[in-house]
C-alpha cells in the first residue's frame, strides 16, 4: 500500500534561525544558488507551508529575474539592482533563504539616500516563456531616447528644463561652444 503524504499547513510566518529573521508571504528574499559562484536570487514569498509537526518548511516564491537572465539581456539602461518580477512560480525549502531583501518601484527606488546590498527595484514583469514585458514601453527623458537608468547621472537644463544624461548634455556643450568659435 503506497504511503499517504503527510498533510501540509500554511503558515502566517516563519522564523528563519540561521539568519534570526521572520518572514510571512509578501516578503521579498535573496536565496541561495545551486552554484556559489552565482548571485544569489531574489524571490517573493507568495506563501508558507510545513509539514504536519512544522518541520520540513517549504516557501512558494514568486521569482525575480535579472537583465541578465533575460531573453533580451542587459540592456544599457538597466541599473546594476534592476529585476523583473516574472510568471515563474516554484517551491523551495526555507533553508535556501540566505537573507531578507526589499524590493522597491522604481519611483521609491531613485528617491533612497542609500542604496544598500539588499535593496533592489523593479520596473517591469517579465513573461519567461515569450521574453514580453509589462510595460512595453518605458518613458525616455534625454535626447539619446534611453530610459533612465539611475546608476547613471542625469541634469536638468536651466533654460528649458529637460533632462539629459551627463554625457549627452556635454555633446551638447561642445557643440555649442564649437559654433560660438565658429561665430566669433
Amino acid at each position: 500500500m503506497a504511503k499517504l503524504k503527510a498533510p501540509r499547513r500554511t503558515l502566517d510566518s516563519y522564523t528563519l534561525k540561521h539568519i534570526n529573521k521572520t518572514i510571512k508571504a509578501g516578503d521579498c528574499v535573496l536565496m541561495r544558488p545551486s552554484d556559489p559562484s552565482n548571485s544569489s536570487y531574489v524571490a517573493r514569498i507568495e506563501r508558507i507551508e510545513s509539514d504536519a509537526r512544522g518541520a520540513n518548511v517549504r516557501v512558494h516564491v514568486r521569482w525575480y529575474y535579472r537583465p541578465e537572465e533575460s531573453i533580451g539581456g542587459r540592456r544599457q539602461f538597466h541599473g546594476s539592482k534592476e529585476v523583473f518580477l516574472s510568471d515563474h512560480y516554484d517551491i523551495q525549502s526555507a533553508d535556501t533563504i540566505e537573507a531578507k531583501c526589499t524590493v522597491h518601484s522604481f519611483k521609491s527606488y531613485t528617491k533612497l539616500d542609500a542604496v544598500g546590498n539588499e535593496d533592489f527595484f523593479c520596473r517591469f514583469e517579465y513573461n519567461s516563456s515569450t521574453g514580453a514585458f509589462n510595460p512595453d514601453r518605458v518613458a525616455v527623458y534625454c535626447k539619446c531616447e534611453m530610459p533612465y537608468n539611475p546608476d547613471d547621472l542625469m541634469v536638468q537644463c536651466e533654460g528649458c528644463s529637460d533632462w539629459s544624461h551627463m554625457e549627452c548634455n556635454l555633446e551638447i556643450y561642445i557643440f555649442v561652444w564649437k559654433l560660438e568659435m565658429l561665430i566669433f
